[in-house]
């Protein structure tokens, strides 16, 4: 039998302990502290609301279908920088309401993250840390103390939210080519920025390109 099915908390088969449909396992509201085991064939994981501190990075090992993690409102203050690499198929992370303050590497496979409500500084966050995901479509980082936009940013990414964070000021070439004047980024219709300390009209060329003005501060 799978290791991911017997050796949950307890002694209880994760199974039983979690609601288990089909390639998808359900272990929301439970009180677990930790992530129990789970089936090897699971694409999608939710363990939302428990008391989960830490992700270590043998807590997804060999999980090469998962495509959805979902740690929403757990007391996550630490992640293992490697915990997700290894996983080829993953594209959607959340582990929005935590205590975070590291954003781990991901794999260039995500579509989406959402990392919102927790205590991510810029140090927090790799050096081009989203370069290369090239089917990144949502970047969730809300109310966090970020004090600059991640830089750069994929062509693919639909929707950025950043609100409530610490951004003061935006480089003209953030989100367009100003060599190009031809470049339109049409995806991008969707920017988040109010509630930081930034005034947007300093910056009109750092718009030019988009389909729509950020919403934000203007004054």
């Amino acid at each position: 039998m799978s290791p991911g099915i017997l050796g949950a908390p307890w002694g209880m088969p994760t199974c039983l302990l979690c609601t288990c449909l089909g390639s998808s396992v359900y272990c929301d509201d439970l009180k677990l502290d930790s992530v129990p085991p789970i089936p090897k064939d699971t694409t999608h994981f939710y363990a939302r609301y428990n008391r989960i501190t830490k992700i270590n990075k043998s807590d997804f090992a060999f999980m090469n279908k998962l495509k959805r993690i979902d740690l929403t409102a757990n007391k996550i203050s630490s992640i293992d920088d490697t915990a997700f690499l290894g996983l080829p198929e993953l594209e959607e992370l959340v582990i929005r309401e935590n205590h975070i303050s590291q954003l781990p590497a991901l794999p260039e496979t995500m579509t989406l993250i959402d990392a919102s409500h927790n205590n991510i500084g810029s140090k927090g966050i790799h050096n081009e840390a989203f370069k290369d995901m090239t089917s990144l479509l949502y970047l969730y980082l809300t109310d966090n103390h970020i004090d600059y936009i991640p830089l750069p940013l994929p062509d693919s990414l639909r929707s950025l939210h950043l609100q409530r964070n610490n951004i003061q000021s935006m480089l003209e070439d953030t989100f367009c080519n100003l060599k190009d004047f031809n470049y339109i980024r049409n995806a991008l219709e969707d920017i988040r920025l109010d509630g930081n300390p930034i005034n947007l009209s300093r910056t009109p060329q750092a718009y030019i390109c988009l389909p729509r003005i950020p919403i934000g501060d203007l004054i």
